[in-house]
């Protein structure tokens, strides 16, 4: 009984507004979307039901907030509203099923054992043979198996497959150009992904309804698919080449990246360009103490680890992810055990390869030119070792390695003319090993550091008078200003995904101009690189936010690198969170971030125990050595990491290596970091809006907002206020830079809407809710199709005004549910993407009469059906209604008889 009445006090208040909005910050946007409700309430399951998640995960709002957040004591004796009632209802049994899901153990089904197998088929167009590799992994978590298909679409490309994972399918080609490009000494190969709406049964919100640049999760994905490929595609080839990756249909289940790179390496592993082993990529996370391959979206949301794992069957080539404060063994192990799977599906590769794959082009590679490189390696050797001997800052250094370099050129110039890109590469090759040999026999790197030294760290903070919080983090030669602001709810990130519209409470937005490293270039919208290390920054510093129940800021961090030689992502993490401290922001603990380089003395071999680890890496060494590991944490443990080789793997021991000596260098910076500001300001920056959070009626929220936003807009005029947000679950966010004019507004709020169905009445008497006005028009007519206007798309349905209110608005419209399942002839997966794609304010429903509880059933379904078939809709017919003269006449007249 007290679950039933728990949440029917919650859906008391999650009731929908039919107010639609113009010019202010209130629900979702435009049209009033109740997005948290439809997710979790459509008519529940009791034992699914998580109050209080329900407002964490989508409005940022815990239940415990329903209760309006005032500084006025009330009498002790008091009268709970409904509001408040409610709010503990629902408080109460927010404990009893949070306490049922921790106690709730993961159960994960039976998978089959690992295998593969191949079929051959001629069910291709005209006849053609198709080849289809089943694998299954015979992993925990992962009973569906992947399923290569090769023969049946896209044949005219160099390589193409699908890859197929339950009801998700991705399509992926490789294509090369027919002519190599002269005079370049780079690989040219580019990357694209496209999440295609339609996968998902939604069209694109864009003006012309067309899926259009690639948004920022699809660039994250693009330089997943492109890091571990490019480093063993042959040397020497220079075919412009092209990998593309769609996903064509999704389920919804799981996150489609280790399929889109592990498609775009069999579509590229079966073309004729030169890759030189299978690649596959896989997922890990970590619930309840057990790692889980590619688990679940809904796994995901209690996993402690997110990480995505790529290799070859012999070694790992990337590793990418965030994780909650991990140890470095944890890491390890959850890296050994994503690499099991990735061996189950290369060794399936290898014979996908045999049966289908093209012969690889080598002929076309650019040769070394016979004796060249001894000759260089002799002429050069001795002058390599003695400018890394001067170990000098970065520009004496490149100063110097820019002469070596023209002298290298000019040393051989008249005898290999048309060989410079030859020269050069042999040239980089000592630099290399050079770089190593004395980095192994010595100890010392090449800017006279140890092997597991940081650079000089200077921190400055509250640099900038006007910001909420700023610093200047300098390490070395690497320096970034990070800066925070603090904002309400409208000031959220707003990301379309397959998976619905997403809000980012926090984000965090890289800059890289090219004046930090003393050049000219274009400045605009962020770059591929740009947004890979911004995204790397923000997932470090995400885990220590405190929840936005206990902190109601939306949060922005913006670095701006203003000199690079090393690492820039890793310094936008320090600086960063030095930032938040400035700003007064709560954060569980800091953080810092420190990238890890490799030498070898192979650069084209798999890592060995002779592979010399050094911290902190230099631009030079990133670009001479073999790694760029990133891994930033507190002194507990890692919260993100991103590993990029050039090498042909990197062993689970040295990268063991490399994260013990991280840590050490992480705690270094950290202690730096303490030193410059040691906690948190112990109060916001006067700069900063506060914020003040109430709740009001569901059913009071069109008086707040009033007539085209007219009331709201007053408001924010009248008191100053910063912003205004309205939820739609009655929820109001004011932000102010004086706490004064916010308790104003909230008490002209509460005043606005006494006496207007759910306000209190006067203090001390408790007062009664006042019966919600009623439409007041004539009666819909069954069967009729009505052209209604929207007021409220939820995940469950959405409600049309079927008739008009009153003029004056003395009293409402007539409304009706149309539920999702009603919405057209075949099945809608997302209510919200399917109104999205349509872009329409009205639609045509027909009137299909009422449920048990007397609410408006609505189907524009049986409207489709009944103009597809040709019938004509019936009309409604228009009542016959008196004039009021007509009815005291009539009323006069019987008195008259009665007096008779």
């Amino acid at each position: 009984m007290k679950f039933t009445s728990a949440i029917s006090a919650f859906l008391a208040l999650a009731t929908h507004s039919s107010i639609q909005t113009h010019g202010f910050s209130v629900g979702n946007g435009n049209r009033v979307q109740n997005k948290a409700i439809a997710r979790k309430i459509p008519f529940v399951i009791p034992n699914r039901v998580s109050t209080s998640r329900l407002f964490a995960e989508e409005e940022g709002t815990a239940v415990e907030e329903i209760v309006a957040e005032t500084d006025v004591e009330e009498p002790a004796v008091e009268e709970k509203s409904p509001i408040e009632a409610a709010a503990e209802k629902a408080e109460d049994k927010t404990e009893e099923v949070e306490e049922a899901e921790k106690d709730e153990p993961l159960v994960l089904c039976d998978v089959p054992p690992a295998s593969h197998s191949m079929v051959i088929t001629n069910d291709g167009p005209s006849g053609g043979k198709v080849t289809t590799m089943t694998v299954h992994l015979g992993m925990p978590g992962h009973p569906e198996p992947l399923v290569f298909q090769s023969g049946k679409i896209g044949r005219q490309a160099s390589g193409a497959v699908t890859l197929t994972r339950g009801d998700t399918i991705l399509y992926n080609t490789a294509a090369r150009d027919k002519n190599p490009k002269e005079h370049i000494d780079f690989l040219p190969l580019s990357v694209d992904h496209q999440e295609r709406f339609s996968s998902a049964g939604l069209t694109s919100g864009s003006y012309n309804r067309r899926d259009g640049r690639p948004a920022e999760h699809e660039i994250l994905t693009c330089r997943l698919i492109d890091r571990p490929l490019r480093p063993l595609i042959a040397d020497g080839w220079r075919h412009e080449t092209q990998l593309l990756s769609w996903v064509l249909s999704y389920d919804g289940e799981r996150s489609c990246d280790p399929l889109a790179i592990t498609a775009s390496a069999a579509a590229l592993w079966i073309s004729d360009v030169p890759l030189s082993k299978p690649v596959a990529a896989s997922m890990v996370g970590l619930i309840d103490g057990q790692f889980i391959l590619n688990p679940t979206n809904k796994q995901m949301e209690k996993s402690s680890l997110n990480l995505i794992v790529a290799g070859t069957k012999d070694a790992v080539l990337m590793i990418e992810g965030a994780a909650d404060f991990l140890p470095e063994e944890t890491m390890i192990a959850a890296v050994s055990f994503g690499h099991q799977a990735i061996k189950t599906i290369c060794i399936a590769l290898e014979e996908f390869g045999e049966a289908v794959g093209k012969e690889k082009n080598y002929s076309t590679l650019t040769k070394p030119v016979e004796g060249l490189k001894e000759e260089v390696t002799e002429a050069l050797s001795k002058k390599v070792e003695d400018l890394w001997n001067e170990e000098g800052k970065k520009e004496n250094l490149s100063a110097s390695m820019s002469a070596l370099s023209k002298e290298a050129w000019a040393m051989f110039e008249d005898k290999y003319p048309d060989s410079k890109n030859e020269v050069m590469k042999c040239y980089k090759a000592i630099l290399s090993k050079k770089m190593y040999e004395k980095a192994k026999a010595t100890g010392i790197r090449c800017d006279g550091r140890r092997l597991d030294e940081v650079r000089n760290i200077d921190i400055e903070t509250s640099l900038l008078p006007k910001v909420h919080g700023s610093a200047l983090f300098t390490r070395g030669e690497t320096q970034a200003i990070a800066t925070a602001t603090l904002g309400d709810a409208g000031m959220k990130q707003k990301i379309d995904k397959l998976d619905g519209l997403t809000k980012k409470r926090f984000y965090l937005q890289y800059t890289f101009p090219p004046s930090c490293v003393g050049e000219t270039g274009r400045v605009g919208a962020p770059g591929r690189r740009e947004v890979g290390h911004g995204a790397l920054a923000e997932r470090a510093i995400a885990a220590i936010l405190p929840s936005e129940a206990d902190f109601p800021y939306t949060i922005r961090v913006e670095s701006l690198i203003t000199e690079s030689n090393g690492s820039s992502s890793m310094a936008s993490v320090c600086g960063g969170c030095l930032a938040l401290m400035d700003a007064g922001v709560p954060i569980k603990s800091p953080v810092a971030g420190i990238a890890m380089g490799m030498l070898l003395d192979d650069t084209h071999s798999v890592s060995d125990d002779d592979a010399v680890i050094v911290s902190d890496i230099l631009g030079t060494e990133d670009g001479l050595g073999t790694m760029d590991f990133k891994v930033a944490g507190d002194k507990e443990g890692i919260t993100t990491f991103q590993l990029d080789i050039k090498c042909e793997g990197l062993t689970i021991e040295t990268m063991a290596r490399a994260l013990q000596q991280a840590k050490a260098g992480r705690l270094h910076i950290l202690e730096k970091m303490e030193s410059a500001i040691a906690a948190p300001r112990s109060e916001l920056p006067p700069t900063i809006p506060r914020i003040a959070k109430f709740n009001i009626p569901a059913d009071n929220i069109g008086k707040v907002i009033g007539p085209g936003g007219k009331q709201i807009r007053a408001i924010i005029e009248d008191f100053k206020l910063t912003n205004m947000d309205v939820g739609e679950d009655g929820e109001i966010q004011l932000s102010s830079l004086d706490t004064e004019t916010l308790k104003k507004a909230e008490e002209f709020v509460m005043n606005l809407i006494k006496g207007g169905g759910g306000g209190r009445g006067e203090r001390g008497g408790g007062g009664a809710r006042a019966p919600k006005v009623a439409y007041a028009g004539p009666e819909p007519v069954e069967g009729a199709i009505y052209n209604g206007k929207i007021t409220g798309i939820h995940q469950f349905g959405v409600f049309v005004e079927i008739l008009p209110g009153a003029e004056d608005g003395s009293t409402p419209g007539l409304e009706g549910l149309c539920h999702i399942s009603e919405l057209h002839i075949e099945r809608v997966r997302s209510c919200e993407g399917f109104m999205n794609s349509l872009g329409i304010e009205q639609m045509d429903v027909k009137y299909i009469g009422k449920n048990a509880k007397g609410q408006v059933q609505l189907s524009r379904k049986s409207a489709m059906e009944e103009k597809r078939s040709g019938n004509k809709p019936k009309k409604p017919e228009p009542k016959q209604e008196m004039s009021a003269e007509e009815v005291d006449v009539i009323a006069q007249a019987i008195e008259g008889i009665k007096d008779l």
